[in-house]
C-alpha cells in the first residue's frame, strides 16, 4: 500500500518504530529490543514488511500485539506532530542558532547552553538503560522549556541544565551564581517548574540543577528540595535512589509527558 510511514518513537536508533497510514493511524510496530513486528491491521501484512524492511535485523518476528495496556493505547493515538520524544537536548537553542540573527555576545552564549544541555542530555539518556525513560525541551506553557525530565524507578525528575563555564558555581536558595556573572533565577525557576510539571503528570516531581563543567559546585546546606547533579553524579544518584515507580508506571507517565498537549494546560 502506498503512504505508509515509518516513525521512530523517540530519538534515533532508540524505541519502537511505529508504521503509520498517511492519515496517522498505527497499523504495526517494530521493537527493536525483542526483534518482534506487532501487526495491528493485518490486510497491511506486506506493505508493513516491505517499509520496514531496511529497518529489521535478522530472526525478526511477526504477529499480532499482545493485549495493549492503557500506555500503548495512548501512545498509538498520538499525533506524531504531537510526540515530543524524539526532541533532542537543547532543540530550541538549535533552531535559534541555525535561523536567528542575534549579535556575536548571544550566540556564544546560546552556544555555551546548547553545549551544556547536550552533555547532559548525553548522560541522562544512557540512563534508558537502567529502565528510565528521557525526553528533552518539553514546553510549558507561557513558562520556557524543561531542559530534560527522566521518568524513572526512582520518581521524577524536572532538570534545568546550568553552563559552569569553568567556574565556581554556587547554588542558593533562591539564585545561582556562576564567577562572576549576575546571579541568576535558576532554583526559582525549576522549583515552579517542577510544580506545574507535578500537576500535569499528577505524580510527584522533584526539581534538579543540573551545573555543567564548572571548576567547583558549592551548595548552601538550606536548599534541601533541589538535587545538584552534575554530569559525572548523575547516572549514580538516580541509580542508587530509592525505587518509587514500578515499571508499569514509568511506561504510563512517560506516554503521559511525550503528548505535547499535557503542557499546555
Amino acid at each position: 500500500m502506498r503512504g505508509l510511514r515509518v516513525l521512530p518513537s523517540g530519538r534515533p536508533g532508540r524505541g519502537r518504530l511505529y508504521v503509520n497510514l498517511p492519515d496517522g493511524q498505527a497499523v504495526a510496530w517494530y521493537d527493536r529490543e525483542t526483534n518482534r513486528i506487532s501487526v495491528i491491521a493485518e490486510r497491511h501484512r506486506e506493505a508493513i514488511l516491505v517499509v520496514l524492511r531496511p529497518y529489521l535485523h535478522r530472526g525478526y518476528t511477526v504477529g499480532p500485539p499482545a493485549v495493549p495496556t492503557a500506555a500503548d493505547l495512548r501512545r498509538l493515538a498520538l499525533p506524531p506532530d504531537e510526540d515530543l520524544a524524539p526532541n533532542r537536548p537543547g532543540e530550541a537553542l538549535l533552531g535559534e542558532l541555525a535561523h536567528g540573527s542575534a549579535g556575536a555576545r548571544v550566540r556564544h552564549r546560546l552556544r555555551q547552553e546548547l553545549l551544556a544541555q547536550q552533555r547532559m542530555g548525553e548522560e541522562l539518556d544512557a540512563l534508558e538503560s537502567a529502565d528510565c525513560r528521557v525526553l528533552h525541551a518539553v514546553p510549558l506553557a507561557g513558562a520556557g522549556l524543561i531542559d530534560h525530565l527522566v521518568i524513572g524507578p526512582t520518581g521524577i525528575l524536572c532538570v534545568r541544565t546550568v553552563p559552569g563555564r569553568r567556574q565556581r558555581a554556587a547554588v542558593g536558595d533562591l539564585l545561582l551564581t556562576v564567577g562572576r556573572a549576575e546571579p541568576r533565577q535558576d532554583p526559582r525557576w525549576i522549583r515552579r517548574a517542577a510544580t506545574r510539571a507535578s500537576r500535569a503528570l499528577a505524580a510527584p516531581v522533584t526539581p534538579a540543577l543540573a551545573v555543567v563543567d564548572a571548576s567547583r559546585v558549592e551548595v548552601a546546606p538550606t536548599v534541601r528540595d533541589i538535587r545538584v547533579l552534575q554530569p559525572a553524579t548523575a547516572l549514580p544518584y538516580l541509580v542508587d535512589a530509592p525505587t518509587t515507580l514500578k515499571p508499569p508506571d514509568v511506561d504510563a507517565l512517560f506516554t503521559l509527558a511525550r503528548d505535547r498537549r499535557t503542557w499546555t494546560g
